[in-house]
């Protein structure tokens, strides 16, 4: 099979054997993968992975347990040990053991074939497209968000960065307040978000913000790490900032601003695949024009090339013809 190899420092296309299901496991034929940011980071040497990169897919179960066969699935990336307090607490993807699809340990899904535990499987519904079911693992971290901070009807909430993540955040946001802000670099990615009634600001044209008008909750998603300077200037006092990005820089950042004006800081990462799949079933969230443009396999250069540009969004690869 085909399958697109980083060495630590290149990216490469390869013959591979078609990987082998162990038990509790199905195979996997790869639809359409993803490129995210944190796989561009990769390349930059986050995370010093080495292997097949990708971890948003969606695809067709071909070998594995019965009921499965057949199935249009996508899947989760964290693989915990089963054993250790996190998993027996539910909390796999915080297992110390874990690996992590296409990111630590694992081959990810820029491949034609893939193995996945059966446990990390969701069946598609038959009205989601395969396009839309590409980006259910971002739209699940976007939710995460929901699951780890009170938002209050009414709240102001600005999201820093236009980006792929940041589209998908304020798409889930506005399901819980209409006094939401997107603020980003680019006319036409804002422009996406205004079409959907919500607020826009060009990052340049950001004046300084008088502590009454900073907001109650600040996203930073940005992927940038200067993202979350920004995000203590916008972030009013007592209030929290959700970090969304990660990268291969460490941020240089003034700790002290978050002790003094007593601003919670909280990480958030992987989301609910089911609370994904529920709201595009439902219709109620719409991910028009968040696809840049699909590349075969083949021309994966060209692809990531076209992912790290900053006028794209989600830039998807076609693994099987």
């Amino acid at each position: 099979m085909k399958a697109l190899w980083f060495d630590g420092k290149e990216l490469k296309l390869r013959e591979m054997p078609r990987p082998g299901p162990g038990k509790n496991e199905a195979l996997i034929r790869v639809l359409y993968a993803g490129i995210c940011n944190t796989d561009l980071e990769i390349l930059q040497g986050y995370m010093k992975f080495t292997g097949v990169l990708g971890h948003e897919f969606v695809g067709l179960v071909e070998s594995g347990p019965k009921k499965w066969l057949g199935k249009r699935v996508v899947g989760e990336i964290n693989l915990g040990c089963g054993k250790c307090g996190y998993c027996l607490r539910g909390l796999t993807r915080h297992c110390p053991n874990r690996t992590v699809f296409g990111i630590s340990g694992k081959n990810g899904s820029f491949a034609e074939y893939i193995t996945l535990p059966v446990n990390n499987l969701h069946e598609v519904p038959d009205s989601v497209s395969d396009l839309e079911a590409v980006l259910v693992e971002p739209l699940a971290a976007a939710l995460r968000i929901l699951d780890q901070v009170e938002i209050k009807r009414g709240q102001k909430v600005f999201v820093l960065g236009d980006g792929k993540l940041g589209q998908l955040i304020v798409r889930a946001l506005r399901t819980r307040t209409k006094n939401l802000v997107l603020i980003g670099k680019h006319h036409h990615k804002l422009a996406l978000a205004a079409k959907l009634g919500i607020r826009t600001v060009l990052a340049h044209k950001l004046r300084a913000v008088c502590p009454e008008d900073k907001a109650e909750v600040v996203i930073e998603a940005t992927g940038n790490p200067k993202g979350i300077e920004q995000a203590i200037e916008l972030c009013r006092p007592q209030g929290k900032i959700v970090l969304k990005s990660t990268f291969h820089e460490l941020p240089g950042i003034n700790l002290s601003r978050i002790v003094v004006d007593e601003i919670k800081l909280v990480g958030s990462r992987c989301g609910d695949f089911q609370a994904a799949l529920k709201m595009l079933k439902e219709k109620r969230i719409s991910l028009m024009g968040l696809v840049s443009k699909v590349y075969e396999l083949d021309n994966f250069s060209a692809a990531f090339k076209k992912a790290a540009s900053p006028a794209s969004l989600k830039v998807v690869v076609k693994c099987r013809k």
